[in-house]
């Protein structure tokens, strides 16, 4: 049976990636809330992945130096 995209093998990663994400929202005037968030727009949910996707990229770029 395949496994959901929504399961973690760790679970304390899914408490990390909520900060994360939580973090990344507040950076670009997102207002999340805990739990389902489907009121939010489009654009607004787009602009929270892409500022996770940035961080994502600067702390590897960092770790290579």
């Amino acid at each position: 049976m395949a496994k959901s995209g929504n399961n973690n093998v760790v679970p304390e990663a899914r408490e990390a990636l909520d900060r994360f994400k939580m973090e990344a929202a507040n950076e670009v005037g997102v207002n999340l809330k805990q739990g389902y968030n489907g009121n939010l727009t489009s654009k607004e949910a787009g602009s929270v992945g892409g500022q996770m996707v940035k961080k994502m990229i600067e702390a590897y770029e960092k770790g290579m130096k």
